[in-house]
């Protein structure tokens, strides 16, 4: 076992943990962050995005010890601090950007690493972005519309 402490959500925490465990299982069983969805466990889906360091990243590609001291945001951590939803999350409900709703954490984390990044993406430049998250219900019209109204542009955009 392998003690690993590091920042999950602007909180100190720490755990014992096999060198083995993944990052999206650590959050899940260790700390009860269940809003990190695992998928597929072979960095396909995307469900399991969350920032380390401030870069999104497949949780379930990186060891929870490889985390050691580092500081993690999970989509919990995307609520602003009076527990409402924050801009992004506002947006994907109020665009309809989610159905099953399984994959929403992981858009949303893509999402606010592409707008951190990419202030005002074109609708292009978000569907690319978008190409390691796999959504299965929406067609992703309504997500891209979700991030360019987060972006604060024109959510008119060409149907595919």
């Amino acid at each position: 076992m392998t003690k690993v402490s590091m920042s999950v959500n602007g909180r100190a925490v720490s755990g014992e943990t096999e060198g083995r465990t993944l990052l999206s299982q650590f959050l899940r069983e260790e700390l009860n962050l269940t809003g990190t969805h695992i998928g597929c466990d072979t960095s396909q889906c995307g469900a399991c995005v969350v920032h380390v360091d401030g870069k999104a990243v497949k949780s379930c590609t990186m060891f929870a010890a490889e985390a050691e001291g580092a500081d993690v945001m999970t989509i919990e951590g995307m609520a602003n601090t009076d527990g409402s939803l924050g801009m992004i999350q506002q947006a994907f409900q109020d665009h309809h950007g989610l159905q099953c709703g399984f994959c929403t954490p992981g858009m949303v984390m893509s999402a606010a690493d592409l707008l951190k990044n990419n202030p005002k993406p074109t609708e292009t430049e978000v569907r690319a972005y978008l190409e390691g998250n796999i959504c299965r219900c929406t067609g992703y019209h309504n997500i891209v519309k979700a991030i360019m109204a987060a972006s604060g542009q024109d959510v008119t955009i060409a149907a595919e």
